[in-house]
């Protein structure tokens, strides 16, 4: 049973029974719903493996005991992907992408904002939308590598405060800001960056910028720890399907305007040729047990100072 919030989770399920035998379900849904599912069963859970984006979450699981530990596939990562191992390996990186993205429209946008703070001007006022953290997946890293890089959650919640003020706009998901940004209901849209470069595939003049710093945000998966034995180890293969040469082909072509647009985990791996090379982005990694643990707190506090 696989819980995902993947655009390419639908050809990867059906790669993987195909490839192994192993009847395999997919519950895709946005991040959101799908960790308020897992939350909700965790004394019963039905899933085997959790597939979504960003770490924190994982890290909060990992320190529920929700999370297999001390198992990790025999792969040859890249430096970006070590990284982000966790040093219990309670869970797994599968694809690097980035929260939080600047993406505009150049028929409308000449000179888009080159920093966050740059966001604050009243140039902008009204014209700014982002995704809702307590819903989308990309979105919570975001918030929170906002809160990093800006000194702690009291100094991150003014930043959003002012951007409130200066008339913000909350969307449920990549897609309806996305949506918002291509009827002109907002002019510059903060989303994840893969959602971005595919935007610009389908209409050239459609740009994404990386803001410095922009936070790097890894798709990850993570078992369930309370599985059946014999679940564990099918879970396990389905873990070393996904980082094996034929799961990467179907990550990077099942979804070939979205999500497939990442930056390989596995070394000798190529993204594909709309992402810009990893080394041209200043980026930070933030620390996902210290932001996962506030997740919640965090989240409650958005939906109640900014999206009402």
């Amino acid at each position: 049973m696989v819980y995902s919030a993947q655009g390419y989770d639908s050809a990867m399920t059906a790669a993987f029974q195909k490839a192994t035998g192993i009847p395999t379900t997919l519950v895709d849904d946005s991040t959101g719903p799908l960790l308020t599912r897992v939350e909700s069963e965790a004394s019963n859970p039905h899933w085997g493996v959790l597939w979504v984006d960003g770490d924190e979450a994982f890290a909060a699981l990992d320190a529920q005991g929700a999370l297999l530990k001390n198992w990790e596939p025999n792969v040859n990562w890249t430096s970006a992907a070590r990284e982000l191992l966790p040093k219990d390996r309670s869970y797994i990186p599968t694809g690097l992408t980035m929260a939080g993205t600047l993406v505009y429209s150049s028929t409308t946008v000449s000179q888009p904002p080159s920093s966050w703070a740059g966001l604050l001007s009243s140039q902008w006022k009204g014209q700014i939308g982002m995704n809702d953290p307590a819903v989308s997946g990309p979105t919570f890293p975001f918030v929170a590598g906002m809160m990093n890089y800006l000194g702690g959650v009291t100094r991150g919640e003014s930043f959003y405060s002012q951007l409130k003020a200066n008339g913000l706009q909350v969307f449920q998901t990549n897609g309806d800001t996305l949506h918002a940004l291509g009827t002109g209901a907002i002019k510059l849209a903060l989303i994840q960056s893969s959602a971005g470069i595919g935007a610009s595939i389908k209409d050239p003049t459609i740009k994404t910028a990386f803001l410095p710093p922009s936070t790097l945000l890894p798709g990850v998966i993570g078992i369930d720890a309370k599985a059946p034995a014999a679940e564990i180890a099918e879970a396990k293969q389905f873990v070393n399907f996904v980082l094996s040469s034929a799961g990467q082909k179907v990550q990077l072509s099942g979804d070939p305007t979205g999500d497939s647009l990442y930056w390989p985990v596995i070394a000798g791996v190529s993204p594909e040729a709309a992402v810009p090379s990893l080394s041209s982005i200043k980026y930070q990694v933030i620390d996902p047990y210290r932001w996962g643990a506030q997740e919640n707190a965090i989240n409650s506090w958005f939906t109640n100072s900014i999206v009402n």
